[in-house]
């Protein structure tokens, strides 16, 4: 279908008077520093509608949400709510409208409760018992588990997802914006809110969405708006695009096809020997006889509903819990369950971990400063650093893979979240691993840099390099791996084939529900 230019939607025919749009808005302006994020948008959506806005990293898609929430004041631009001019200072005064946001970058405070985070939003007259109440009677609705007693920092990346998910549902919204609110969720929980979405909007919720899952956006949003450099360039009915048609009209051409190649396994590179590790808190997941190889030249997959254990694994191969056994973990032979994270780079194996902001960069820091992370190349004798190899090397990487900044000094927090993921895992591309563990690689990233970041790790396997991913969507896992494990309860599944590998088994296999399989199995390549 081809792109039409901007315009509010018609009210059907048979209505019996043409009820204003539940948002409009008009000519909105935001610039920062260097770049403008949105310029002259307009926009409506009205009652009922679930509406995408689709655009590449960069686009303005999260800036313009912000606006609309109060986290972001406009340079020029007006916005009306049922037909009511308003002007919204803040996220309290977005709430009190009734507009409520799922950001793509949690904002949860780490050292409080479930229960106690999903409080601060609400109307506090009521007492934290009855929010713990509610929050566990909507979970369960929606398909959506949660421990209100549970405190943040215990959590996973996809149950922290869940948090802000049910956070905003208990708050009866009459505008809900969504930005990627699915992407550490599993098709189980996508389907489930899918479900209470559609019976929000019949409600009479309108509904904003931002997804770069093309085929999320086809089957739940009626009309879609798309940006281009911070500005509108037309609409859409989703339902009657494909995927090509739709990143076609989002980056201007469909992603390349990735090109699969038989692995050429050589030796073990990543070897874990009946891990056992105990919980390290009490919301935790015990390891429990954890075992699989990673071969040079192959990509190794890990699915698995979060919070069966991937974190504690994780943590325990990247070396930031040293209490395994020794010999448990090998790197290339040596024994690696008691060393940290920067004994382990030496051996050659770097790790890109699921959360961005706090464990991936540090916010605060210049793209380039942040590169020290895990790099060292522009550090001279005596720790002295080579400013100018630092703001090359940082330069590269913005550069080839196409990370929308102010240049290497711009603050790592400016960026949006695909960006700031492309920046990440370029870096850690870019050092030539020995052994690359990715949680979630392509999380909040369009469909043109999904299939870059793809194609990276496929090349980077091609060229000897031993590749564990751990992610929840299984098309990715599908579209990557020689082999996949499944994880349940703090344990792995035996190694499965790519070619063997189901959506239907690997779901079953998400309970727990594989036959027994001998060490060798396991192990099997």
């Amino acid at each position: 279908m081809p792109l039409t230019p901007m315009t509010a939607p018609a009210p059907p025919n048979d209505s019996p008077a043409a009820a204003p749009p539940r948002l409009r808005l008009s000519g909105i302006t935001k610039r920062y520093p260097g770049v403008v994020a949105n310029s002259g948008i307009d926009l409506a959506v009205l009652p009922g509608q679930i509406h995408a806005v689709l655009g590449e990293n960069g686009a303005g898609k999260s800036t313009l949400m912000k606006v609309i929430y109060g986290a972001v004041r406009p340079d020029a631009g007006g916005m009306e709510i049922d037909g009511r001019p308003v002007a919204v200072r803040n996220p309290q005064e977005a709430r009190a409208l009734g507009i409520s946001m799922v950001f793509q970058h949690f904002s949860l405070f780490d050292t409080l409760t479930v229960a106690e985070n999903v409080w601060l939003g609400l109307d506090r007259r009521l007492g934290l018992a009855e929010v713990s109440r509610r929050i566990t009677a909507t979970a369960e609705a929606y398909g959506l588990p949660l421990e209100p007693l549970r405190p943040v920092h215990t959590l996973s990346v996809g149950e922290r997802q869940r948090v802000e998910i049910v956070r905003t549902l208990l708050t009866n919204p009459k505008l809900l914006i969504l930005d990627e609110p699915t992407s550490v969720l599993t098709p189980q929980a996508v389907e489930n809110l899918f479900v209470t979405l559609r019976k929000l909007a019949l409600e009479g919720c309108s509904i904003l969405y931002i997804s770069h899952k093309l085929h999320e956006i086809r089957a739940l949003c009626t009309a879609c708006t798309v940006l281009r450099g911070g500005r509108v360039t037309g609409e859409c009915d989703p339902r009657q695009e494909s995927n090509a048609s739709l990143s076609r009209l989002m980056i201007g051409a469909e992603p390349p096809a990735l090109a699969h190649r038989a692995a050429q396994a050589g030796d073990i590179v990543l070897e874990v020997r009946q891990l056992d590790l105990a919980r390290d808190t009490q919301f935790g997941v015990d390891l429990r006889r954890v075992a699989l190889q990673v071969r040079a030249g192959e990509v190794v997959g890990i699915a698995g509903v979060s919070g069966n254990g991937q974190k504690e694994l994780l943590y325990a191969l990247s070396g930031e819990d040293t209490r395994a056994e020794a010999g448990a973990i090998t790197v290339k032979g040596q024994a690696a369950g008691r060393m940290g994270p920067a004994r382990r780079r030496r051996l050659g194996l770097h790790f890109v971990p699921d959360e961005r902001l706090g464990r991936g960069a540090v916010p605060s820091l210049s793209l380039a400063r942040n590169l020290l992370l895990t790099r060292k190349e522009s550090v001279g004798a005596g720790g002295w650093l080579r400013g100018g190899t630092l703001q090359a090397q940082a330069r590269r990487i913005i550069d080839r893979y196409h990370v929308k900044c102010g240049g290497p000094q711009a603050a790592a927090k400016s960026l949006s979240g695909g960006n700031l993921q492309k920046f990440i895992m370029g870096r850690e591309i870019d050092a030539g691993p020995v052994l690359l563990i990715v949680s979630q690689p392509t999380w909040g990233v369009d469909v043109g840099a999904a299939a870059q970041i793809r194609g990276e790790l496929l090349t980077l396997a091609g060229a000897g390099c031993a590749v564990l991913v751990v992610s929840e969507e299984l098309d990715e896992l599908f579209d990557l791996c020689d082999r996949l494990y499944v994880m349940a309860k703090g344990q792995l599944s035996p190694s499965l084939p790519r070619a063997e590998a189901t959506v239907e088994k690997v779901g079953l296999w998400m309970s727990g529900l594989w036959a027994p399989a001998t060490e060798g199995a396991r192990h099997a390549a």
